[in-house]
Parts: structure tokens; C-alpha cells; sequence
């Protein structure tokens, strides 16, 4: 006999099975994935194969976004026509970055994710609460977007990826490139790949906790 198991109880139980398996990170995977991470700006040649990028894109997309929304779409340049069409956008300091890199992906939103809610969010019908409201979309797509672009950074270091975000480029030219036909807008690019250390510099100071925090 067949028994289906409610939802929320299997979602429940899965979260107390995680919990009990692993409360938490050890020291050497945060400094891997933000404690001792570095930008990076020189790469090797080592590819970045489809497998990584599907394996990137499976714990990306698990990070949590307003009613799952998910607006955020990947454009991951890596031809070297491609590359020609990207450089076009590009700050002429950057463009040697990007054609060095093994990958750039352009982190873009769907202002549409919205049409798309009875997939990722069936419980309910949420579309008119976006229905007619560009402004509205417009601020969800990017907030969450850009929500989106960290984990994927954050995904690809515990991959064992590098990453170099980059904002020096024009996102009309992207868009008018990559976007012409779905009508996604370009958020920010980010390099990925395999780097090579050599081109760092020392690490910027950061804030300290009374520098930028307040409990009330």
C-alpha cells in the first residue's frame, strides 16, 4: 500500500534529519567560502566543464528567494565569439579579465519571473500581486537577483571555483546583446574559473562589529 506523505511533515523532517547530521560549518570550509576568500583578477587555463556549471547551478538555485521567485538567468560567455560580443560592453581595464577567464556569467533577471509563479510557488496564485506593476517587479527581480549572484559566488568557491565579480561594463550593450529577444536585464558579471594567485594584492581592511552594527 502506497502512502503519500504530506508535504510540509516531509519538509519538516527533512530539516530535523540535516539538522542532526550537521549544525554547522567547520573553520576550513568558511574560510574557503568568505573568511580567507580573495577576488580574483589572473586565471589559469584549467576549463570549467558543463558538469561544474550544471553542479553550480543545483546549489545556487536551492537559496532562498521572496516566494521563490528565482528571477535571477545565467548567460555563461565562454566562446570566444561570445567573448567578443560581451567585450564590446566591457571597461577596457576589465576586458582582459573576462577574456582570460575560462567562464564569465552574466547574472541577469526575468522582470516575467513573475508568469512563472504557479511553477515555483503552487500553494497559491501570487501573479497579481505582480500583474501590472513594473515597478514593483523591476525592484523584486533585482533584489533578489542579486541575492541570487552571491550564492552563486558562494557555491562556486565550495565547488572549489574561483570568482571575480565584476560591475565595469555598460548593461544597455549587454542587454541589446545577450537580452534582445526574452527581455532579461544584465545585473552584474562574474568571472569564474581556476585563478592564479599571483596577480592579488593584500587583502582590504574590512569593518569591525561596532563599526556597522547596532542591537537594539
Amino acid at each position: 500500500m502506497n502512502v503519500t506523505l504530506d508535504p510540509r511533515e516531509t519538509a519538516q523532517a527533512a530539516v530535523r534529519d540535516l539538522r542532526q547530521r550537521i549544525t554547522r560549518l567547520d573553520d576550513a570550509s568558511i574560510d574557503l567560502i568568505l573568511r580567507d576568500a580573495r577576488s580574483h583578477y589572473a586565471w589559469t587555463d584549467r576549463p570549467v566543464s558543463d558538469e561544474m556549471l550544471h553542479a553550480l547551478h543545483e546549489i545556487t538555485v536551492a537559496g532562498p528567494t521572496s516566494m521563490n521567485t528565482l528571477p535571477a538567468r545565467y548567460v555563461h560567455v565562454r566562446s570566444e565569439e561570445a567573448k567578443d560580443r560581451l567585450a564590446k560592453a566591457l571597461k577596457d581595464k576589465n576586458i582582459d579579465k573576462m577574456r582570460q577567464a575560462p567562464v564569465t556569467t552574466i547574472i541577469a533577471y526575468d522582470p516575467n519571473f513573475w508568469t512563472r509563479l504557479p511553477e515555483t510557488f503552487p500553494h497559491e496564485d501570487r501573479r497579481p500581486l505582480f500583474r501590472d506593476k513594473p515597478e514593483h517587479c523591476e525592484i523584486t527581480a533585482l533584489r533578489n537577483s542579486s541575492l541570487q549572484g552571491a550564492y552563486f559566488m558562494i557555491a562556486a568557491r565550495a565547488l572549489g571555483l574561483d570568482v571575480g565579480a565584476m560591475s565595469g561594463f555598460s548593461n544597455d550593450i549587454v542587454d541589446a546583446e545577450f537580452f534582445a529577444d526574452t527581455g532579461w536585464k544584465s545585473n552584474f558579471l562574474c568571472n569564474i574559473g581556476y585563478a592564479d594567485e599571483r596577480a592579488l594584492f593584500g587583502k582590504l581592511p574590512r569593518f569591525g562589529f561596532d563599526d556597522v552594527n547596532t542591537i537594539v
